[in-house]
């Protein structure tokens, strides 16, 4: 019993194997058809933008729902190449690739698939699946538009039926302008691609369920076929090789692994932060809890098996999941009916699709790339927290300038400096009673609050550390000579100071030297244990006095009244004690 509770642990397919209901089955087995018809052309059409064959999206799809029917918790979740992965793939491989050498490139996207997966497997097992908490909401949403702006940038010239040779986002709308200039434009492909990207936003909008993707592939395709397109310039997919690949290491020059590790580590957390927010999402809804950490593993198995596939990395799928959620999936067999689906047209219809256009795959990038942009909470940024509004923007403009893997640094970089900020210069308050409420609340927003004379109530709403600890002693100090009336006793409202570093309680001793010589007595409330034990061990706890700390703020001031006899009866509050700050 023991041994199968840890098989099913680490391969969570197992047990979804064992509890299958045959009921499932016919869901299943619809929404894998659904899904296939999704998951061919997008693969291909992702591929292609990650700069590598188009076949290897299909490898890629096949390897990815496999394995993470086998080892991924969720069991509504589809894994895949993605739309804001693949510029990140081509932005680490493009530089590496001698000339034009697809087996190169292939090569490179496998070893930077199998790094990846091996990265979010240890940090899954370590439990490090919080990592991704390093990008926050607003820098996220700003590198999707980024990445959206890339992606639609770099399909515009396939849509028009030329290519272009570009470095960088300026320099590619510069080309892309002076190829149409230039009467470079292929009208049957634009039309082609036109007509698709209408069909696709247009369906989606009036009758989501049909897979309008599907539709516009097989039209474009008869289109070609019947017309004879192809000789009139329309490029084409071409026949893709048959069959699927045998289980292989990829080769890859010493020289290129220290970028290709780099790469990959990027790499990991974006593709973490994807499939980790879309689990949770769907979690929710479902009603189920899905452990990030392991989901950590059932992504890093995907990668894994897709680099030894002649695959490249991938994520969770948010229009995927959707689909196979709509259409009635019940379990990962919908995943792995789809993967075997893809194999058979691989191995028995591989020129099924030889005669799409590249304008359609271009087509079916930049409608992806729509979905990337998130105007709607920029503006909500905007109105709500400008500061977070910013360090979208930032985000948003180091991807689209500076470039695609360089941006994701920078948006971590806004990230943490954000963080920082915010608890450099905390929000402080001094502290009054407001008459008929209970509690202590900011002298700043009810400026007509009481005040007891000779006591003063401060807040410090951030953990004491080397960033603000100058800031602390600075603003109390501050409030001390601010006040009207003699301070006699100073307390700090300590509930929001969860720890205490060294260079805090360095500050903390030069506070106390100070308020010594103004004759100031000093006190804590509502001090939590970890950073009152951190008092003990720095000799403070000792200094301040046992009696100086005080459970609630409440018991703070009618200890100072007790003493002092002055104004008793205003520190009780309407219905009860105060105890509270605001």
């Amino acid at each position: 019993m023991m041994e199968n509770s840890v098989v099913t642990r680490w391969i969570p397919g197992v047990a979804v194997a064992r509890n299958y209901r045959r009921s499932w089955l016919r869901n299943d087995l619809v929404a894998a058809l659904v899904l296939t018809a999704l998951l061919v052309p997008q693969g291909m059409a992702y591929a292609e933008l990650a700069g590598l064959p188009a076949v290897t999206g299909l490898y890629t799809t096949v390897t990815a729902l496999l394995a993470y029917a086998a080892f991924g918790p969720s069991r509504i979740l589809v894994l895949g190449p993605d739309s804001s992965l693949a510029p990140v793939i081509a932005a680490i491989i493009a530089p590496l690739v001698l000339g034009d050498s697809p087996a190169e490139a292939v090569a490179l996207a496998g070893m930077l698939a199998i790094i990846a997966g091996l990265i979010e497997v240890i940090a899954g097992a370590v439990r490090l699946g919080t990592i991704t908490d390093l990008l926050s909401m607003p820098v996220r949403v700003g590198y999707l538009n980024g990445i959206a702006m890339i992606v639609l940038m770099s399909q515009l010239p396939k849509l028009f039926g030329f290519s272009t040779d570009s470095d960088g986002f300026i320099d590619s709308v510069a080309k892309f302008i002076e190829g149409v200039a230039e009467g470079e434009t292929v009208a049957a492909s634009l039309a082609l691609g036109g007509v698709a990207i209408i069909v696709m936003l247009m369906g989606r909008r009036f009758a989501p369920r049909v897979p309008w993707v599907l539709i516009a592939v097989a039209a474009s395709i008869v289109a070609v076929a019947m017309l004879d397109l192809a000789e009139e310039g329309v490029r084409v997919v071409g026949a893709l090789p048959a069959g699927f690949p045998s289980p292989s290491f990829p080769s890859v020059a010493w020289g290129d692994l220290g970028p290709v590790v780099v790469g990959a580590f990027a790499i990991a957390i974006i593709s973490f932060a994807d499939t980790a927010a879309l689990s949770r999402s769907f979690a929710g809804k479902l009603g189920d809890r899905v452990d990030q950490n392991r989901e950590a593993i059932g992504l890093g198995a995907a990668n894994i098996a897709a680099g030894l596939f002649q695959g490249f990395p991938m994520s969770a799928s948010s229009s995927r999941t959707v689909v196979a959620d709509t259409v009635g999936s019940k379990s990962q067999f919908t995943g792995v009916l789809a993967a075997v689906a893809i194999i058979v047209l691989l191995a028995g219809a591989n020129d099924l699709l030889a005669d799409l256009p590249s304008s359609v795959l271009a087509a079916i990038v930049i409608v992806a790339s729509f979905g990337l942009f998130d105007l709607a909470r920029m503006r909500w940024l905007l109105r709500v927290r400008r500061t977070d509004f910013a360090a979208s923007v930032i985000a948003m403009l180091g991807v689209i300038f500076i470039g695609v893997l360089e941006g994701l640094l920078v948006a971590i970089g806004v990230s943490l400096a954000v963080f920082i900020w915010k608890r450099w210069r905390p929000h402080t308050a001094v502290l009054g009673r407001v008459k008929g409420v209970k509690g202590y609340h900011d002298l700043e927003r009810h400026p007509d609050a009481y005040r007891v004379p000779g006591l003063l109530l401060f807040r410090f709403d951030s953990p004491l550390f080397f960033a603000n600890a100058p800031y602390f002693e600075e603003s109390l100090l501050q409030a001390i000579d601010a006040d009207p009336g003699d301070v006699r006793r100073v307390i700090v409202s300590a509930e929001p100071i969860t720890d205490i570093d060294s260079t805090g309680a360095e500050t903390l001793a030069i506070v106390l030297d100070e308020l010594d010589d103004r004759r100031i007595e000093f006190g804590f409330a509502e001090l939590k244990g970890p950073p009152k034990d951190r008092l003990v061990a720095y000799g403070l706890y000792d200094r301040i006095g046992d009696d100086c700390f005080y459970p609630t703020l409440g018991r703070a001031v009618m200890s100072y009244a007790a003493e002092t006899g002055v104004a008793a009866r205003a520190t009780i509050p309407d219905g009860g004690e105060p105890n509270r700050s605001r």
